[in-house]
């Protein structure tokens, strides 16, 4: 039975955008390029599968649309930039199958150029059509924020690049069905520009932030209620909030490789976030030490090792790396986490505690790593001999703060 849309990767971004696709009764079909790590609840695809959203086991299934989203995952690869390997995949299941004006879109985070450089000549070779004359090709910027019920596909406004004016338009006519508004930029490598503005942004401002946490502890100033005075000013000032890392699928970008110089600032950006688990872990050395323990030896209860809270996805989470370095200073670690039934570590399963105020009394050091809404933490803090709290979320006065 032909659809409307196919969604190629049913990653994070892939999976809610076939679900704002559905609740706009859009015939949808979803195809997987890797494993399925979406961040929608078992009734969540329930609901979808009931509304007539189908998954696609034979790529043939491809060549009975209208419009096919490319929303495979681009993970860190051994270069440190993305890896285009399921988009490459994607493109050559749907290639096969690429009829003429089916719209092509590529949602994926990648760098500017990749669109044209690399998606097109994929699917004109293995089709024998001519983007921007039998197919239309186009960009957009995924703006799924996994989680957040605040900021729906129907409200967030959608960026669309095209090969040509007809191909923007054409992805244009598609988005409009989604969401309330369609931003037209020029072309493709600005729209491609947009995806690496938006994740550099974040990447930016959390690094300054956590560098500003390092200092602030060294200071002794209180760094969230500096935070909490800042936010208030009305212009010129966005919030953010340091971490004990930065997780998620969106990896930053310094176009190494593709311009004639590196984005310095995305690269000093990555070193202060990738120094942040290490620094974690030297904050719970360091209190264990006040408190006459030895991290060899100690018992450390991780609590919350996914990237976001209230999301099983572990993608990039830094509680595997902080797990690694408390194991080898010779640690006894174990975790809780309600979306997470095992874990392991170092090749070694970590031990899931169950009773999880009985796990904090007990343990040596309790580090908060994810701010789960199921916690209670202020009973956390009573419960917990030490506890190092790595969000900002317990009341003041209540815990070691980062």
């Amino acid at each position: 039975m032909p659809a409307d849309l196919a969604v190629i990767g049913l990653g994070p971004y892939g999976l809610p955008l076939a679900q704002a696709a559905v609740a706009a009764g859009i015939s949808t079909l979803g195809y997987a390029t890797g494993p399925e790590a979406g961040p929608l609840s078992p009734a969540e695809l329930r609901r979808m599968h009931a509304s007539g959203f189908r998954r696609a086991t034979d790529p043939a299934q491809l060549g009975r649309v209208r419009t096919a989203v490319i929303c495979a995952p681009t993970p860190r690869g051994a270069d440190g930039g993305p890896d285009l390997g399921q988009v490459e995949a994607a493109a050559r299941a749907l290639a096969e199958r690429l009829r003429p004006h089916t719209t092509v879109i590529l949602e994926s985070a990648v760098p500017p150029g990749t669109t044209e450089e690399f998606l097109r000549p994929l699917l004109e070779e293995g089709s024998g059509l001519c983007a921007g004359r039998d197919f239309h090709l186009a960009y957009s910027p995924s703006r799924v924020d996994p989680g957040n019920r605040a900021h729906t596909p129907a409200g967030t406004p959608k960026v669309i690049g095209g090969l040509t004016p007809a191909c923007t338009e054409s992805a244009a006519t598609f988005y409009g069905r989604l969401t309330d508004k369609v931003v037209r930029a020029r072309g493709l490598r600005e729209a491609e520009a947009v995806q690496l503005l938006e994740t550099n942004f974040r990447h930016v401002n959390i690094a300054l932030v956590n560098e500003m946490a390092v200092l602030c502890h060294e200071l002794g100033v209180d760094l969230w209620d500096v935070i909490r005075c800042a936010e208030t000013k009305p212009f010129g000032f966005q919030a953010f909030r340091p971490g004990p890392g930065v997780g998620g699928h969106a990896v930053p970008q310094d176009l190494t490789g593709r311009a004639s110089r590196a984005l310095r600032m995305v690269e000093l950006a990555q070193q202060v976030n990738n120094r942040m688990p290490g620094y974690v872990v030297q904050r719970a050395a360091t209190l264990l030490n006040e408190h006459g323990k030895s991290a060899r030896g100690a018992r450390v209860l991780l609590l919350g090792v996914t990237y976001k809270a209230d999301l099983a996805d572990q993608q990039g989470a830094p509680a595997r790396e902080i797990a690694a370095r408390l194991m080898e200073l010779g640690a006894s670690v174990s975790y809780h986490d309600p979306y997470v039934p095992a874990w392991s570590v170092l090749d070694r399963p970590v031990p899931r505690v169950d009773s999880l105020y009985e796990a904090a009394a007990d343990a040596d050091l309790t580090i908060l790593l994810q701010q789960h809404r199921t916690y209670d933490l202020q009973g956390l803090s009573v419960k917990a001999q030490l506890l190092l709290d790595t969000r900002g979320a317990t009341p003041t006065g209540a815990a070691h703060r980062l």
